[in-house]
Order: structure tokens, then C-alpha cells, then sequence
């Protein structure tokens, strides 16, 4: 397979190395700005190749793109790829606005290419345990849910400066609620639709940053259960878990150590679904792109669509302007 990474940050490095240990024979070419070749080349081999222009990119004929660069670039990228008829994997989340997210949608699905957003977390297995024990009936009618993730943001990449990096740019998509909106997608996963949104949002530290480092969102679903998301990027120690509550019992994840339990109204007693363990992190990644060139190969169609990764971008928004207008936004 002749395949594109658009952007070589930590994410393209990951699924990089990730691309080329399923598929040794890979063709790679990687699409930078002119700038920052020197850095990328370390991570390359002597197969691949290392571009600064669309027109070079589109030269090396890519079947598939990985578009791992900053978010506001995300839909111009793919809508240059998509009318050579490239599919897309686009990492969370699919833009920084809905600014020609519609007609990136419309251009993939006329020529019939894969668009697979990149929320790993649907190939997470305790997350995808939690999901069967809902889809199961395991603790009934589900009443609510809450999630919360939190890490303080010189902590998550501590080998550079944080003040510098994605996450903390306004201009480069940063901030909790895009950056953190992998909770934004599996609760959706999880529940079901999202009818309105209120939110609170600020940036309450003192960090280095012009985004926001704190959000606290509150969902009303479609079925009618009441959701509660936390995001923050200011945490010590860092937390990730999700308690979903049911007329029958109650789902726990700990995103720390992995553990899924479940407590039974009929049992009275909590047991392990999950059980706390280690887990290879990159392990989602893997099968997140193994799912991807699936897609791609026409054997899978994508977990994510573009369609679902709008709706994610569209909660997000959603909350951005509930917290700025002080109202419950409807979607």
C-alpha cells in the first residue's frame, strides 16, 4: 500500500511506526512543513519520503492519508486528497470548526472513500466491554452517566515545552474540550444521541496557555439520560473513569488500572468485567489502524464515520457556546 501521513507531531510518529509494523512493505511519505523536515527524518527510514509540498505529495500517488497535523488544517488537507481520490484517516477531532466539514463529507461519500476519525478509544477493550454489559442489559434503563479525564499538561509530553505544543494554542485547535474529546465521543458511543448541552469553561490555572484548561459539561441524551463530562487539563494525579448508573445497577471504568466492574441490584455484589490489569496502551492504536486499512481494502466499514466524528466536534462547539452564551444549547 502506497500511504500519506500528513504531519509528523507525536500522533503521526505513533501511527507511523504503528503503519509500518502491520505492513513492512508499506510505501510511506510523509507531508511536512518545509521547517520541520530536519526533526522528521529522525523518525523515518531510508524507504521513505519526505515532502514540504502538496504537489510532491500527490506525486508519490497515496491510496490512503493519515492527517495527523493540527486540527484547523485537518479539512483543507482532506479535501485536497479526497479529490484524488485518497482515503482519510483523520486524528480527533475532525476540525476546530465546521468550516467545510459538510462539503469534506459530501466529497468522500460521492467518490466513495473510507473517512475514519481517529477516537481510539472505540478499540479500547474495557471500553468496549462496557458497552456489550449495556447492550446486554446488565444494569437496566441507563438513568446517567459521568465521565471525567484530567492530566496536568506539563506532564502528558515532559521531553518538551508544553507552553509550545498543540494542546496549548488556540491557533493550533488546543484546549480541553477538542483535545479531551475522546469522552465527548464514548459517552455518545456508550448512550446514545445528545439532544442539548450546558456547559461551564475557563481557563482557571496558570499555565502557559490561551485555551481553556478546565470544561464541565452536562448532557441531556435523546433516551433521556442525564450525562456529566469533566475535562481538564490541570489534574495532579492524572484520572481517567466513567460511572454509568441503571434502574438494574452500576458500570465502573478506571481508566488507570483498566478494571471494569459491574454491581447487581440482584446480586447485591460487585464483580469484575475487566479485571485491573496491565494493558499495552499502544494496543488500540494498532487495531485502530488495522481497522482503518480494512476500510480501506473494503472488508470493514469505519466505527467512525466522518458523519459521527462531525457530531463529536458539534458537542464540543456546542458546549464552547453554551459556556460563552450562558444557555442550555440545543443540537
Amino acid at each position: 500500500m502506497r500511504a500519506l501521513i500528513v504531519g509528523l507531531g507525536s500522533i503521526g510518529r505513533r501511527h507511523l511506526a504503528n503503519l509500518r509494523l502491520i505492513d513492512p512493505n508499506v510505501h510511506i511519505t510523509v507531508w511536512d512543513q518545509e521547517s520541520r523536515l530536519p526533526e522528521c527524518k529522525d523518525f523515518l527510514s531510508s524507504e521513505d519520503r519526505l515532502v514540504s509540498r502538496l504537489e510532491d505529495a500527490l506525486a508519490a500517488r497515496p491510496e490512503a492519508a493519515l492527517i495527523t497535523n493540527p486540527s484547523p488544517l485537518h479539512v483543507d488537507a482532506g479535501l485536497e486528497l479526497a479529490k484524488q481520490g485518497v482515503h482519510l484517516f483523520i486524528e480527533k477531532p475532525l476540525s476546530n470548526n465546521l468550516n467545510r466539514v459538510d462539503e469534506l463529507l459530501d466529497r468522500c461519500r460521492h467518490r466513495h472513500l473510507v473517512l475514519l476519525v481517529g477516537y481510539n478509544f472505540r478499540f479500547y477493550k474495557p471500553l468496549q466491554v462496557v458497552r456489550q454489559t449495556l447492550q446486554d442489559g446488565r444494569i437496566g434503563r441507563v438513568l446517567s452517566i459521568r465521565a471525567e479525564v484530567g492530566q496536568y499538561l506539563p506532564d502528558w509530553r515532559p521531553a518538551g515545552d508544553y507552553s509550545q505544543s498543540v494542546s496549548a494554542k488556540s491557533e493550533l485547535g488546543g484546549g480541553a474540550l477538542l483535545e479531551l474529546s475522546h469522552e465527548l465521543d464514548y459517552v455518545r458511543w456508550l448512550v446514545g444521541e445528545v439532544q442539548t448541552v450546558i456547559s461551564q469553561i475557563g481557563r482557571l490555572s496558570d499555565l502557559d496557555i490561551d485555551v481553556e484548561d478546565t470544561a464541565e459539561i452536562i448532557l441531556h441524551f435523546c433516551n433521556g439520560t442525564i450525562g456529566s463530562v469533566h475535562l481538564d487539563m490541570v489534574q495532579r494525579a492524572a484520572a481517567r473513569y466513567c460511572r454509568i448508573i441503571g434502574t438494574e445497577g452500576t458500570i465502573t471504568w478506571d481508566g488507570g488500572t483498566h478494571q471494569v466492574q459491574l454491581f447487581s441490584s440482584i446480586t447485591k455484589t460487585w464483580a469484575d468485567m475487566h479485571p485491573a490489569q496491565s494493558i499495552d496502551r499502544n494496543d488500540m492504536y494498532l487495531r485502530e489502524i488495522r481497522h482503518f486499512i480494512d476500510c480501506v481494502k473494503g472488508i470493514s466499514e469505519p466505527v467512525i464515520s466522518g458523519e459521527e466524528g462531525r457530531r463529536v466536534l458539534q458537542i464540543a462547539l456546542a458546549a464552547r457556546q453554551s459556556s460563552i452564551e450562558q444557555r442550555v444549547v440545543q443540537l
